[in-house]
């Protein structure tokens, strides 16, 4: 068995701060430091500690499990998830005191197996990493006290997931049994013509099911907008972020094998081209806050399919950016949500009425985080769309860019809502609890507007990293100025 420990060093750190988490939420709390003291420390400090390993690469556990570009590119982009989610839930209102311990060793369980799935080249190590980042997730919607419908988003969560599951397994059965083998390298030599495979194709479309169903693509959806409102405000922001960052990296490792033109990637594409439109459609219609990000979530599920079915290194990066893009801008309103929802109740458009007045930062970062969900320059959420549209123009699906342009204007409506309400003079009912804008409030708002805004303006170092990632896929040698690949 091949092993480079080197090469684990992330998920070696980011496994003793979990276990470090699991030991804060067993026996005496007495003696043990608050959990937020100490955790967004070590938040940090694995982030840090992944940027650090990028230029890592080595395949080890019998080629089950590849340390490459793709991989850390998507670790880098975990880490920094988990270390904002666990800020944004430093003041959580609806979370009981003797249950924050577990909440966020549930939570870095989920993580650690997201960061698990990134590196999984084979099918079951996938499944079981997917499993890993899923059982806990179970466990961590109901969290959120004297509310019954976070019950019901649980229940509704674990039986889709259930399904996802099953359709995951049926389809891995077929795989096995018609390409002999369960390794992504060995499976991009076969064939994935319905003529050639029909048996096959059939299993590799219920297996991406299961992917869907983490990514809320049409119609594996339905769960979102429930679970979304049913969850507490900071258990949203992770739930709409962090799973599908590895449904992405799993998916693109999956895009090597289809080609456009066959019957899969069409399906893909129709799929995508279904997943904007009916989100886009049903968002507008919206007028809770975390049901409109529901929907705005199964839109932009469809926007990276765009990227997935181009069938060239250049979408593959476009699909791993536009993700990035999306974790930073959700983590950006969720954090606004959680904010001005300071006593944890769910938020209606309305609330956010006056808010320029009570909390003038808060404001301006909301209409960033909008006109970057829109994909407005100068924003990522615009570079995100732009690279995607250039890296699908031109090979077969044409006609899948151009109702990505309608839905973006399509969403326009639904997005800038947040900033008309957030800038009209009327007033919310006074006996509404006020908006968090103390210091802590105004500065992870406003550090998370200006990497919203930074990154839009220059994209090109994360761009080249994500197309440098999407390359390696393909068996492209990538060569820094170091001389590492």
């Amino acid at each position: 068995m091949n092993f480079n420990i080197t090469a684990l060093v992330p998920e070696l750190f980011f496994l003793c701060l979990v276990l470090a988490l699991m030991v804060q939420s067993l026996g005496n709390r007495e003696w043990k430091p608050p959990v937020e003291r100490w955790l967004p420390f070590g938040a940090c400090a694995a982030f840090f500690v992944t940027i650090t390993g990028f230029h890592l690469h080595g395949t080890m556990f019998w080629d089950v499990y590849k340390v490459d570009l793709m991989s850390q590119f998507f670790k880098i982009v975990i880490t920094f998830g988990f270390y904002v989610v666990v800020l944004n839930a430093s003041r959580q209102p609806t979370l009981e005191e003797g249950k924050r311990a577990d909440y966020y060793m549930l939570l870095g369980f989920s993580t650690l197996g997201l960061m698990m799935l990134a590196s999984s080249v084979e099918l079951i190590t996938i499944y079981l990493a997917l499993e890993l980042a899923s059982y806990s997730m179970y466990a961590v919607i109901p969290l959120r006290a004297k509310d019954k419908g976070a019950a019901e988003a649980g229940i509704k969560y674990i039986m889709f997931g259930a399904v996802a599951t099953a359709l995951a397994l049926y389809g891995l059965s077929y795989i096995m049994a018609t390409q002999h083998t369960t390794y992504i390298a060995e499976l991009m030599n076969k064939s994935w013509s319905f003529a050639d495979q029909p048996m096959a194709v059939v299993g590799l479309s219920l297996f991406l099911g299961g992917m869907f169903f983490k990514l809320a693509l049409f119609p594996f959806h339905f769960w979102c907008p429930d679970v979304y409102q049913g969850a507490s405000n900071e258990t949203a922001a992770f739930v709409a972020t962090m799973p599908k960052m590895g449904a992405i990296v799993v998916l693109c490792r999956l895009a090597v094998l289809l080609k456009p033109g066959l019957e899969i990637t069409t399906i893909l594409a129709v799929l995508g081209a279904c997943s904007m439109t009916y989100g886009n459609l049903a968002a507008l219609a919206q007028t809770d806050i975390k049901r409109l990000l529901g929907f705005s979530s199964v839109a932009h599920a469809g926007y990276i399919m765009v990227g997935l079915v181009s069938g060239t290194p250049e979408g593959l990066g476009a699909a791993a950016f536009y993700g990035m893009a999306y974790l930073v801008m959700n983590l950006l309103v969720f954090w606004i949500v959680s904010r001005v929802a300071s006593d944890g109740r769910n938020l209606k458009l309305t609330d956010l009425n006056g808010l320029y007045k009570k909390a003038p930062v808060l404001a301006f970062s909301l209409a960033a985080g909008a006109f970057a969900l829109v994909g407005l320059p100068p924003t990522m959420g615009f570079m995100g769309k732009f690279f995607l549209i250039t890296s699908a123009w031109d090979h077969g699906y044409n006609w899948l860019v151009i109702t990505l342009v309608v839905n973006s204007a399509i969403a326009i409506y639904y997005y800038l809502s947040l900033f008309r309400h957030a800038f009209t003079e009327e007033k919310t009912p006074t006996q509404v609890a006020p908006p968090d804008n103390g210091w802590f409030a105004s500065a992870g708002a406003g550090m998370l507007a200006a990497a919203v805004l930074l990154i839009g303006m220059v994209p090109a170092p994360l761009f080249n990293f994500a197309i440098n990632a999407g390359k390696t896929l393909y068996g492209i040698t990538v060569t820094f100025a170091g001389g590492g690949h």
